[in-house]
């Protein structure tokens, strides 16, 4: 059962920021193809980031009691791409709702100043 802990903490983490996007409509709730398109290409992007690091031996997956152990390629757990779609995900999220609030406070600021 504890081989299920961190598979299982990335995809409630990653449901949780599915709420967020949904409440605020940042990421996929804002444009789901343009979020489609992005998330492939960047998990993609990551995936080929981990391959180059575990050809060269710099990436080792490790005996971690928390991982599930199953691999999809030598020492690329299965929980390496769900990880990897997550940090799309939340960069992503983040970086739309910062945007919203910069560019919220620049509207408001020229604002005062017309006053």
């Amino acid at each position: 059962m504890t081989g299920l802990i961190y598979l299982g903490a990335l995809l409630v983490s990653a449901g949780c920021l599915v709420l967020v996007d949904r409440r605020y409509r940042l990421f996929f709730w804002r444009d789901p193809l343009s979020a489609l398109v992005v998330t492939v290409v960047g998990a993609a992007f990551f995936l080929a980031w981990d391959a180059a690091g575990i050809a060269t031996g710099l990436f080792l997956r490790g005996d971690a009691t928390i991982a599930t152990g199953l691999v999809l390629a030598p020492e690329m757990p299965i929980e390496e791409p769900v990880f990897l779609l997550f940090l799309v995900q939340c960069i992503m999220i983040a970086y739309t709702g910062a945007a919203r609030i910069l560019s919220r406070r620049a509207r408001s600021t020229r604002g005062e100043e017309a006053s």
